[in-house]
């Protein structure tokens, strides 16, 4: 190679860097080694995980806390195969990802070359643009397009293949022409004569509501939302990721009623919210029959998409929520009301049980218990990663949050496995963004093993996570260490374990002695307030706790299942 070529493998990385890559997440091997050592090279950061799934899950995460694609690195075949579901998960959670897969040399396509296999045709069901770039040359220009497609309009998952022959091939750099980074994606304002519609049903509306969604978080829209909020007084209910963006104790907040908010209201503004399964298709039962939607997205196609809307706002969330405030004349529903009387009676009944359960400390403990004391020590500015069933749910009511972004959960695909990867990225993020800022993973003993090895990963980057597992010994529910062995007795263990059982007791907390560290492990309120105290006070490293509670601890009692189907 002479002194005026460069190699594929360094033009990808100069492109990425090009367009403001920070972050890269990924496992090498053949025929991306080369693509990570590069990166580093041009000041990207590159984070070695264990799986490929977990590192498509952190590089999301990355791209809904920075707005910029963090960037996934994965080896041909299996590689890539193993980033789908991380890809599946970013579509569907509207964030920004960008997945580098290493793909077989192209002429040896058709023979059963070495891990073969057709990935931009697998990937382009979960991708906004899935594409190969036909020649050194070009990799800038797809580079750019792929990252471009991931922040603008719905945000979401881009995948680039690079077969090994382009990797490895050169060119002369003159050839080489660097592609523009695009500027930030372009706001729109929704037509003024739709505003002064939904301004007037809003006035108009004996029982309104506002559903803040995790996309008025992506949007940063939450100084705008406030002063909406606070101007108009309107009750606001958050979807799980959307908490933060208003305090969760603010006064207009109707979170501990939120069944009823959402059974009674007549109008229902959505900011950044769609009407899927989280919230329940915007249908009866779990909504009033005629209820009206004010429906705020950066999506066309999201409107009239499970119920017809009344009002549809096309355009950025937070303009449009500046679009409100001016259209609103002041207070559109007052404080006193028989509307705020019957959710402030509703809160005050749903938040008395959950008081009861979480003053409840006897051994074995229950999720209640254990998440109101942790959530009286964490720091009101730590952003909380939670998976798990019971444990994210139960966590979601009780573990507040006060800053928008601050909570990375299970999200809208309801991805389990999602933990370790979103937490080592929010780590990366704090030591860039905001030091000092804590993270805490609130896992459940099930959702841990999904992603447990990333705790290597973890203490080889030296990251002062902090892992809560709260162990019930199963999934959604386990057995206690006497009636799981009763049950096996004399009995094959495939036929007689319990599909929802896991291994009782588990010490999970050992696995930090792998790592020359020691673990904590919990059965007592006293016990889980010191080592989490003595997490708090070291920031040098991670801190592994495993909180051992009742195998049989279930959620409050609710008015619904959780899950609305279908009654065709």
């Amino acid at each position: 190679m002479s002194e005026e070529e460069v190699e594929g493998f360094a033009v990808v990385a100069k492109a990425l860097a090009d367009q403001g890559v920070q972050y890269m997440f990924g496992i090498v091997g053949i025929p991306v080694m080369e693509v990570a050592v590069a990166a580093q090279q041009v000041g990207i950061k590159y984070i070695g995980m264990r799986n490929e799934q977990a590192a498509c899950y952190a590089a999301q995460a990355i791209g809904y806390l920075t707005r910029k694609p963090g960037v996934c690195l994965a080896v041909s075949g299996p590689g890539v195969l193993h980033t789908l579901g991380g890809l599946a998960n970013a579509q569907s959670n509207c964030w920004p990802v960008l997945v580098l897969g290493g793909s077989s040399d192209q002429d040896q396509e058709g023979m059963g070359a070495f891990q073969e296999c057709p990935q931009v045709e697998a990937c382009r069901p979960f991708c906004k643009y899935s594409a190969r770039p036909p020649s050194i040359q070009l990799i800038p220009y797809h580079v750019a397009k792929a990252i471009k497609s991931t922040t603008y309009g719905r945000p979401g998952a881009a995948y680039l293949d690079l077969p090994g022959n382009l990797l490895s091939g050169s060119v002369d750099e003159s050839l080489v022409e660097p592609f523009p980074r695009s500027p930030p994606p372009p706001t729109s304002l929704a037509p003024p004569q739709a505003v002064s519609e939904a301004v007037s049903l809003l006035a108009g509306a004996r029982r309104p509501l506002v559903v803040v969604g995790k996309g008025a978080a992506y949007g940063r829209a939450e100084n705008q939302v406030k002063t909406l909020i606070e101007k108009t007084g309107l009750p606001f209910l958050p979807t799980p990721m959307g908490k933060g963006v208003l305090p969760d104790n603010h006064a207009q907040c109707v979170a501990p009623a939120r069944s009823k908010a959402l059974l009674k209201a007549d109008v229902v503004l959505l900011l950044g919210a769609r009407l899927n399964w989280m919230l329940h298709f915007g249908r009866a039962p779990r909504y009033d029959p005629h209820v009206k939607f004010i429906q705020v997205d950066v999506c066309a196609e999201e409107f009239h998409n499970s119920v017809q809307g009344s009002v549809c706002l096309l355009g950025d969330v937070k303009e449009i929520c500046g679009q409100l405030v001016a259209a609103s004349p002041g207070t559109l529903h007052p404080s006193q009301s028989s509307w705020w009387d019957s959710l402030r009676e509703k809160m005050q009944a749903n938040t008395a049980i959950s008081n009861k359960l979480s003053h409840d400390t006897s051994v074995p403990l229950n999720y209640y218990a254990v998440f109101h004391h942790l959530h009286q020590l964490l720091p009101e500015d730590c952003i909380i990663v939670s998976e798990g069933a019971n444990t994210m749910d139960i966590g979601r009511t009780l573990l507040q949050n006060k800053h928008p972004r601050h909570r990375l959960d299970a999200g809208t695909f309801g991805t389990m496995g999602v933990g370790l990867g979103y937490a080592i990225a929010a780590a990366l993020w704090a030591q860039d963004s905001a030091p000092g800022k804590r993270i805490v993973c609130v896992e459940g003993d099930s959702a841990f093993g999904f992603s447990g090895m990333e705790l290597e990963t973890i203490y080889r980057y030296k990251l002062p996570i902090i892992i809560i597992i709260v162990n019930n010994n199963g999934i959604y529910g386990g057995l206690t260490d006497e009636l799981f062995s009763d049950i096996r007795e004399g009995i094959d263990p495939a036929l007689a374990t319990p599909p929802t059982s896991l291994l009782p007791q588990v010490h999970y907390e050992r696995m930090a002695a792998l790592f020359g560290d020691n673990g904590h492990f919990c059965t007592t309120v006293p016990q889980l307030q010191r080592v989490v105290r003595q997490a708090l006070d070291d920031d040098s490293k991670p801190s592994l706790i495993n909180v051992m509670i009742n195998p049989m601890a279930q959620r409050k009692t609710q008015d619904f299942d959780w899950l609305t189907r279908s009654k065709l």
